[in-house]
């Protein structure tokens, strides 16, 4: 996929600079070199490292992060997004995520095969978006946030749902049973859609 094909996530034809004629061909047509350059630069101002947290990094934000890649996927954005997750505690570091949660992703078409790893401060460089499930997750990712700019990078996933206003926070299925998982993954598709809308509107602003 090439960075105007790319692009297209942020632009649309009527996307036309004020006073442009429309009435004849422009000069700054799709083929034009100055296009390309100025859309080329665009699409690589607006790349996204997105960086998902919950506690053990087995459920939930192998999960969203999946959800999101899939998601950009279909809104033509894979490449403008680099996606991973990680976790607060490190007791599942090298393990997949939780058999039931592969299950449930997988029967949405969803596969995970991130391997558990926990949050270090080295992902506050690496990360422009830091997105945490619970206020718990929150208070300790901010407290290894290095600086206060650091810390401005951290998100609440509930800041993105659509769907979900009666939800403060993404529950942790581990202890729930077929249901818990679903809400689960209901809750993940609606603040994925919604990150994708804000890192949309921030390419338009």
């Amino acid at each position: 996929m090439d960075c105007c094909s790319d692009c297209s996530f942020f632009f649309s034809e009527s996307d036309e600079r004020p006073g442009e004629n429309r009435g004849r061909k422009s000069p700054r047509s799709s083929g034009s070199g100055l296009q390309i350059l100025f859309r080329s630069a665009i699409f690589a101002a607006m790349k996204k490292r997105i960086l998902f947290v919950c506690l053990g990094n087995i459920c939930r934000s192998p999960a969203a992060e999946e959800i999101l890649r899939q998601t950009a996927r279909h809104n033509g954005a894979e490449e403008l997004l680099t996606v991973d997750s990680a976790g607060t505690y490190g007791g599942h570091a090298g393990d997949l995520p939780d058999a039931r949660m592969r299950s449930a992703a997988a029967r949405r078409g969803y596969m995970l095969t991130h391997r558990a790893r926990r949050i270090t401060e080295a992902d506050f460089e690496r990360f422009d978006i830091i997105v945490v499930m619970d206020d718990m997750n929150y208070e300790a990712v901010h407290r290894l946030a290095p600086s206060r700019r650091s810390a401005e990078k951290i998100f609440r996933m509930r800041e993105f749902f659509s769907h979900h206003p009666q939800w403060s926070y993404v529950p942790d299925p581990y202890y729930e049973g077929h249901e818990g998982f679903e809400l689960v993954l209901d809750m993940l598709e609606d603040g994925c859609e919604g990150i994708l809308n804000y890192i949309r509107n921030q390419a338009r602003s």
